[in-house]
């Protein structure tokens, strides 16, 4: 899949550069996963990414449909967010905790009230008249998808979640996190998915108003579970974001794209899962200038391991070759 950039915006704005991949699991059929992303993170083009992963066993048999549909429709409704956010010309915006009421309730069920239709129109238009009678719920299980999906504007950082994947923020200080984290991890290869009866209900939010343009996060990222589960524990998961951070600071982001593909592929190995991550990245505020002060030289080589040519992910925490 392509990588995208994208032009600097207003001054005030954080200059993001995006990163996008999926790698195809190993002895799978086809990529059950499919992401977007999309828009500078400006008042008019707000950030918008998502991954979902369709769950691809026989009992979801348009599962691979399904995470499309539940990555467009996301898209969608994340343009419908940030217009509410910050509308154009001289109409007041609402107040945050409207906005963050509107992103807990209305958005899941838009949502997922969306997807459904969708799915039982595709199946209305494809299927075979010769095909078994099905209930609606039925049908809508063909489609089972997870989603990960998250918007930013100068205003407000929102996030949202169903069933496995990850999002992963770093702070300005560098500091990793994985706020939509389950306070239980699920059991063996269950998840929660768009195909659950009221599904709505077991969308998790993360809400984060932006009080500055320079303090938005340093690194946003959404991931499937293929990326996560190659890695022997949670803590090698976090050092590799809290690595590909460093590798961006360090290297920028076209030459972390060129190696990404072997990353991802390395963690699909291990994990034998579709693998797809989608990052938005960005150096943060330039200091003020200080002329009678001369610049300290850069180092030669990123300090934290080999240059970024090294086609290595930016750290081996897998822990799986020992």
């Amino acid at each position: 899949m392509p990588a995208h950039a994208y032009a600097p915006g207003p001054a005030s704005v954080p200059l993001w550069a995006t990163l996008l991949q999926s790698v195809q699991g190993v002895n799978k059929a086809r990529n059950q996963d499919y992401c977007e992303v999309q828009g500078r993170g400006t008042a008019e083009e707000p950030l918008i990414m998502a991954v979902a992963d369709g769950h691809g066993s026989a009992a979801h048999a348009r599962s691979h449909l399904g995470s499309r549909f539940a990555v467009d429709l996301f898209v969608e409704e994340a343009r419908r967010f940030g217009a509410l956010a910050q509308p154009r010309g001289d109409e007041r915006p609402p107040s945050l905790a409207w906005l963050m009421h509107y992103a807990e309730h209305a958005f899941p069920r838009q949502l997922v009230s969306a997807w459904r239709e969708k799915v039982l129109g595709n199946w209305a238009r494809t299927s075979s008249h010769e095909e078994p009678g099905l209930s609606e719920e039925h049908k809508v299980l063909l489609y089972g998808s997870t989603l990960v999906g998250a918007v930013l504007t100068p205003r407000v950082f929102a996030a949202w979640q169903l069933g496995d994947g990850e999002l992963t923020v770093v702070d300005e200080d560098g500091r990793v996190t994985v706020p939509l984290a389950p306070a239980e991890a699920d059991l063996g290869d269950e998840t929660e998915s768009l195909c659950t009866p009221e599904a709505w209900l077991r969308v998790r939010t993360h809400w984060a108003p932006v009080t500055a343009p320079w303090r938005a996060p340093r690194l946003v990222a959404v991931s499937t579970d293929g990326l996560s589960k190659s890695f022997a524990s949670d803590r090698g998961f976090l050092q590799f974001m809290a690595g590909l951070d460093d590798r961006l600071s360090a290297e920028g982001a076209d030459t972390v794209r060129a190696v990404l593909p072997q990353w991802l592929a390395r963690a699909s190995q291990h994990s034998g899962d579709d693998t797809t991550l989608v990052a938005a990245w960005h150096r943060g505020a330039m200091p003020a200038p200080e002329p009678a002060v001369a610049p300290e030289a850069a180092p030669a080589a990123d300090p934290a391991g080999p240059p970024i040519t090294d086609p290595a992910p930016p750290t081996d925490p897998h822990g799986r070759d020992e």
